[in-house]
Parts: C-alpha cells; structure tokens; sequence
C-alpha cells in the first residue's frame, strides 16, 4: 500500500511539473493565438427619436462624421455627428442647424469636409475647414429630390430631379453647369469619384440598371457585365484602380446579393452568403477585407458580415439590454479600426443613435 502511495504521489508531481507554466518552454507561449478583436459599443448624444442615419466616413483615427435627420414637432432637422478618436460629440455649429432639412454623404476634399445639405428644400454643400470656419455652396437650381453627392478636388456632382427629370449638376472649382447623359437613362441611383476625370454612377434605364463613367469629356456606358434582372447599391473606387460593385440579383422574386470585382483588366462576379443583404453600407476594412452590416438574427445585437475572398463570416456587437433592433446602417474604416453608426431600438421607446467600434 505505502509503495501504491508514493507512487500516486511522484505522478501528481511530475503531473504539476509538466503543467507549471515556470516549466513550459517559451516557444509555447509565443505560439498561442492572440485574443481576436471584438466589437464594443461607444456613447453617442441621443437625437430627438425616431432618428434616420445618411452617411457615415473617416480621413483617420481622429476625425470621422456622421450624417442624418431627426424628427421635431415642426418636421425633420440636420443632424451631425463628430468623431476625435476618443468619443462621439454633437456639431450644431454649421449653417442651417436649426431648420427644417437634412444632411446627406460626407466627403473630404482637401483639407475640407463637404457635406450634401437640403436646407428647407434648398439644396447646398456646406464646407468646413481645417480650422473649423464653415461656408456654404449653393447649388443653381432647387431640385425636387437631390439624391446623391460626390467630390474631389477640382469638382463635385449632384444627382436628383426636377420638374423635367433627371439632373447632373457639376461644379467645376469656379461655377455649376448640367450634364448630360446617354439616351435611355431615366434615374440616376448613386454618385461616387476617384478624380475629377473619373467618376462612376449606377442608373436606371429602359433597358435595365446600367453603370455609367465620366471620363472628363462625357458620360458613357461603362460596359460593366452586371448579372441578367439585377440592379446596384453601392460602387467602391479604390486608388488601386480596383472597383467594387454591390447589388442583389432577382430569380423568380428572390433577391440575393452578388459582388462585383474590376481588377483592372476584367470583372468577376460572386454570390457571398449574404442572403438579400442591401450592401450601400459595405466598405474596405483595414485588414482589406469587405466589411458589411448584415440583418442580424438576435434582437439584441448587431450583426457584421466580412467576405475576404471566398471566405464569408460573421461577427457580432456587443450585446444591448432590453433591445429589440439594432441596425448599423454605415461602416467606415479608421486606419486600424472599423467603425460603425446607426440606431438601436430599446424596448418602449423610438430608434435613437448608436456606434461601434472594433479594433482600434
């Protein structure tokens, strides 16, 4: 029995030595994982509810807007929201804060944020410097709707319509003129720009969504190959030269949505696991994945999609008490983070804002 016993005892010995992390070599600690980054939530100044998002974009870790409307008693008010890299902070500094209207995307131009402004139906960019001091642009005609926006250095564009159809306002750094389109087009959808002599824009035709390019000269079809009975939600214009088309296809009233790819030389099509997900919200992450908001299946939580390359998975926000709908409606990239606004509906009371963030 007394040798049963020591021998116990020397195995829970040589047991404890073989598990003591003072006896573990250090190839075993370096060879473990790193925690993986997860979603956190960040405080926004509430908004009088329900509340709408437009846009959201960053030019780095320390400066990032959000864009959208709130409901008062006398109709719908701008709403601008500043990120410093440390916390969200309400701006009502800029023309028009406290009228009816709504503000649209966010583009940095320069050293300038611009931003699309419909002020009283009025429609304007407003432009803030680097030092803060804001200015306002006005466009030379008043649309019935003003439906996108885009701007680079040297131009901008404005797309909607009036009372004869479809605009194409341009600014040319000194003045506004009307473009015009090719035949057949009836309504242009989205707007964005790399340069002044190169801009893509995705529109409604006779015979079908068509995408179209500016080249400096004129608009043109540019050629795209999108799938049969689809139409496009979003368009991203990398400075790689690389462009990503965003859209749902239909077959027999089901919607699924496909992904687009220009390498330069031809385009590639995929259909990531996304089910109907709207894709106006997806963005190049910065570990150069895509990243989109997805419906998500818990009440109480956000849900993110990332496709890098024919890898799709999915990741979650942290949870929120009593919440029955949280929606980030735009994602933006920070540099070392991803950051996301939109609303969050708690249980008794209207939408009102929220954000996250992961990494950082």
């Amino acid at each position: 029995m007394n040798g049963l016993r020591a021998f116990v005892v020397s195995l829970v010995i040589a047991c404890a030595a073989v598990m003591s992390p003072v006896a573990a070599p250090a190839s075993t600690a370096a060879a473990t994982p790193a925690a993986t980054p997860s979603w956190s939530a960040l405080t926004v100044p509430a908004a009088a509810p329900p509340v709408t998002v437009s846009h959201l974009a960053a030019r780095g870790p320390g400066e990032a807007w959000a864009t959208g409307f709130e409901q008062v008693p006398d109709g719908l008010r701008p709403m601008l929201y500043r990120w410093d890299g440390r916390a969200w902070s309400r701006d009502a500094t800029f023309p028009g804060a406290g009228e009816w209207g709504w503000l649209g995307k966010v583009q940095f131009v320069g050293k300038e944020m611009w931003v699309l402004h419909n002020r009283a139906g009025e429609g304007e960019i407003l432009r803030r410097s680097a030092t803060g001091a804001w200015s306002a642009l006005p466009l030379p005609q008043t649309l019935w709707t003003y439906q996108d926006f885009a701007a680079v250095p040297g131009a901008a564009w404005v797309v909607g319509e009036d009372d004869t159809g479809l605009k194409v306002l341009h600014y040319d750094g000194s003045g506004w003129t009307t473009q015009s389109t090719p035949d057949g087009v009836l309504y242009l959808m989205g707007i964005t720009a790399r340069t002044a002599t190169d801009v893509w824009a995705w529109a409604d035709t006779t015979t079908g969504t068509t995408v179209l390019r500016w080249d400096g000269t004129a608009w043109r079809d540019a050629k795209v190959p999108l799938p049969p009975n689809s139409n496009v939600h979003t368009t991203l214009l990398e400075p790689s030269g690389r462009v990503t088309i965003g859209g749902s296809q239909y077959t027999d009233g089901v919607a699924r949505t496909y992904l687009m790819t220009f390498n330069g030389h031809a385009w590639r099509t995929t259909y990531p696991p996304l089910g109907d997900t709207y894709t106006e919200g997806m963005v190049r992450g910065p570990d150069g994945a895509l990243w989109l908001p997805v419906r998500s299946d818990r009440a109480f939580q956000s849900k993110y999609a990332r496709v890098g390359g024919s890898r799709t998975t999915f990741s979650y926000g942290p949870e929120r008490k009593n919440a029955i709908d949280v929606k980030p409606r735009a994602l933006t990239s920070t540099g070392s983070a991803l950051l996301s606004f939109g609303t969050v509906e708690i249980y008794g009371s209207k939408p009102n804002l929220m954000s996250e963030r992961l990494g950082g």
